[in-house]
């Protein structure tokens, strides 16, 4: 019997799995994460108003629900936890499948200046993340700058143009929610260094910001001329082309009319967030414009955008692991097919799988064929392993040495507390339980 720890149960994780159980009838997966929920940015990094794709746990579920898969949640892996080489004992193979847990930085000054966050802490604030301790994001500001055209900006626009009726109806955390209802922010500013043409935005998402009831678009006409790829929309890959049209559709200047207002700008490069009073009172950028090879060059016009809160989303990097090696460069693991590589060598016994292999690229999807990759590599290993007493089941160990593993009727008791919190406070649905205290203290209700 072939017994491999997944490392992370995001989606990654849970595809891994998955594909262990459908290509290995002889294997038993115990899926760790360091936190008790699973399903990871599934339940931590959708917007909460993105309720089909958050339906994806479902499908989650179903793995970790399987006879031969067993979630093993509250586990830390490294430092401050369970060794890496403790790890590998209890298994005949370890996929690390962890994602990347930072964010790349600006690299420019007053970025540490209070009012000035990662879109990360955004996200974690109002997805319940446990480990968030940030709030007051909205406090005090009128007006915002969202650094970044990728989803994840137009998520964070869009939660912050959000009316209190629609995010009710989600799981937002109530503490969340009674701070976006009383935020005073009326214009959202949303930029790029690049142009239109190059935002990497998906065309629904976009479309979204749209729909919003009490907002207005607009897209500065002059931003759409300077882009080459908005002259000739023929020459532009599909999911481009209609990104453009899109935006041809706001092309006008605000009418201010409206309580909220969301700029979408481009060619516009930061350089500097200013102070007021101690805290972000505005950003400056420089004016960027096409140099003819798909990137951009300055200037040296600048222009100054008032904001009391900026979200940075330039991207996610990878962090060291313990016991693994470690691209600085690339933020990853180095691998072949998924293989970690020691020193020019593959390692039998070691994988990853996901944004920790691939870096963060591609969408929720793209994690199953890069999934089966890894385990189609395990499998053909399988043979090579170093023979181990695999005998006791790693799950008594753990609690031998003094770790008590979430078990799943453990995620189970928290997601009843969730929808009880809900039906209290009269949401009409689930609500997430905010800390790590609530969190734990379902898992302990659920076994007295």
């Amino acid at each position: 019997m072939l017994r491999v720890a997944v490392v992370g149960s995001g989606p990654s994780g849970v595809y891994t799995a998955q594909s262990l159980v459908q290509l290995e009838p002889g294997v038993l997966v115990d899926v760790l994460d360091r936190l008790p929920c699973p399903y990871g940015l599934v339940r931590y990094g959708v917007a909460p108003d993105h309720e089909k794709i958050k339906s994806l746990q479902n499908n989650l579920r179903a793995v970790l629900e399987h006879g031969r898969v067993r979630f093993l949640g509250g586990v830390l892996v490294g430092p401050g936890g369970l060794p890496a080489a403790r790890l590998r004992e209890l298994y005949d193979a370890v996929v690390y499948c962890v994602g990347a847990a930072t964010d790349r930085h600006l690299g420019i000054p007053g970025e540490e200046l209070p009012g000035s966050w990662s879109a990360t802490e955004f996200v974690s604030w109002y997805s319940a993340h446990p480990d968030s301790t940030a709030d007051g994001f909205v406090l005090g500001a009128r007006a915002a700058v969202v650094i970044g055209v990728g989803n994840v900006a137009v998520d964070v626009t869009r939660i912050l143009a959000r009316g209190t009726a629609e995010l009710s109806r989600t799981d937002i955390p109530q503490a969340a929610l009674t701070a976006l209802a009383t935020s005073g922010v009326t214009d959202i500013h949303m930029v790029g260094r690049r142009g239109p043409s190059q935002a990497r935005f998906t065309t629904k998402e976009l479309r979204e910001l749209g729909g919003l009831p009490d907002t207005e678009v607009t897209v500065d006409p002059a931003e759409l001329a300077l882009d080459p790829g908005c002259l000739d929309l023929s020459a532009l890959p599909a999911g481009q082309r209609r990104n453009v049209e899109a935006l041809r559709t706001w092309a006008h200047p605000p009418t201010r009319d409206t309580p909220r207002r969301i700029h979408l700008r481009f060619f516009l490069r930061p350089v500097e967030l200013l102070a007021d009073a101690g805290r972000v009172g505005a950003v400056r950028f420089e004016r960027t414009a096409p140099d003819g090879q798909g990137g951009v060059v300055g200037t040296g016009q600048f222009e100054e955008i008032q904001a009391q809160l900026v979200l940075r989303s330039v991207g996610y990097r990878g962090v060291p692991l313990d016991g693994l090696p470690f691209d600085a460069t690339q933020g990853t693991v180095p691998h072949r097919a998924g293989r970690v590589v020691r020193e020019g060598r593959t390692v039998p016994g070691e994988y990853v799988a996901g944004w920790i292999k691939r870096g963060p690229t591609g969408v929720i999807g793209t994690n199953r064929p890069d999934a089966k990759e890894t385990v189609r590599s395990l499998l053909a290993d399988a043979s090579t392993f170093v023979a181990k007493e695999l005998s006791e089941d790693p799950l008594a160990v753990l609690r031998a040495e003094g770790i008590e593993p979430v078990e799943w009727d453990g995620w189970e008791a928290i997601e009843r507390a969730e929808a009880e919190l809900g039906a209290s406070l009269g949401r009409g649905g689930v609500v997430k339980l905010p800390d790590w205290d609530a969190l734990l203290a379902a898992v302990r209700g659920a076994h007295t």
